[in-house]
């Protein structure tokens, strides 16, 4: 059995403690960082920084303002939007290798979904929610794959996405160095079960894709695959999927088992479905018994160990469970 992960590389706002560099001076503490600093590559930037704002800085705000949306700097009574979409853009050359995102919440530079809009620089009053200067070119570019801000992070259903979005992506990134159709063929066939419990149509679709019958170059074959594979990974897995999948597995080693066994891990399936108990708790009596009955194709599934499991964190701040 191979456990062995990649090394993802994720892009990182700066202050969530890499630098002193927030507005008012301060690093952040980001717990969802600090688990993953052992394991990732991270990329840190900071957007205001980019721009020569400096630190600390009196803070921006973002305004709608003659139709558009502008950067202002009220201590200073002057427009920044140039020189923050200009450092933006030039902190985008560190996406491309990028595997995820995580993004400081609320920025108007890094915010991907809560950045306040204000209707106006005079006077101005709470227009509405939307991403900030750099997190909204985040999303052009790397939306597809691992991004979020640290405040969702806190949430576990949005975190576990967030670890099984990553590390797919690293994976996919791997093979797609050195593309070959077996390659694609066993990143697939490896994906089976979790891409089932995300989106069974989905799967289907890139079952036919890896196929090839057309005899497409590879390289069009690849990236026909990945923009399936963003499409598979768009949301969490449904509780109910994942416990259908579950059975599927079960059926693969459920022939030789003794009634008693059956029933215990039927049991332990349906305590997940009632959300008592991790899904790590359900595949690790699976992997046991595809260990038992030497079921290899069973334990080829990612779905076992999706991301490391020292990154299994059964916290949950509760926040954010808008999730679909």
């Amino acid at each position: 059995m191979d456990h062995t992960f990649p090394r993802p590389r994720v892009l990182v706002s700066r202050c969530l403690g890499f630098e002193a560099c927030r507005y008012d001076g301060a690093k952040l503490f980001s717990k969802v960082v600090t688990l993953l600093q052992d394991h990732v590559d991270f990329v840190d930037v900071c957007p205001e920084m980019e721009a020569g704002l400096g630190v600390p800085r009196p803070p921006v705000r973002l305004c709608f303002e003659k139709e558009k949306v502008e950067v202002w700097q009220p201590a200073k009574s002057r427009l920044v939007t140039t020189a923050l979409v200009d450092a933006a853009t030039r902190q985008v050359k560190n996406i491309s290798e990028c595997d995820g995102a995580i993004l400081k919440s609320r920025s108007p530079s890094c915010a991907l979904f809560d950045a306040k809009v204000y209707s106006g620089i005079e006077q101005p009053q709470f227009l509405r929610w939307e991403s900030g200067v750099f997190g909204k070119m985040v999303l052009a570019y790397l939306g597809k794959k691992a991004v979020d801000d640290e405040q969702r992070l806190t949430n576990i259903i949005l975190r576990e996405h967030f670890l099984v979005k990553l590390y797919t992506w690293a994976r996919f990134r791997s093979i797609s160095a050195k593309p070959t159709i077996g390659e694609l063929v066993n990143f697939h066939a490896s994906h089976k079960l979790l891409f089932l419990a995300y989106n069974q149509s989905r799967f289907r679709v890139c079952g036919r894709i890896t196929a090839n019958h057309e005899k497409l170059p590879v390289a069009d074959v690849f990236q026909f695959y990945e923009t399936e594979l963003g499409k598979i990974l768009a949301k969490p897995f449904r509780r109910q999927s994942m416990v259908n999948t579950l059975y599927h597995a079960y059926g693969w080693i459920s022939e030789k088992m003794s009634s008693e066994e059956k029933h215990y891990i039927i049991s332990t399936f349906e305590e997940y479905r009632d959300e008592r108990i991790p899904l790590q708790a359900a595949t690790r009596l699976i992997e046991a018994q595809a260990i038992r009955f030497q079921r290899e194709y069973l334990l080829s599934q990612h779905l076992l160990h999706p991301f490391p499991g020292e990154l299994s964190d059964l916290s949950d701040s509760g926040k954010g469970r808008e999730v679909g």
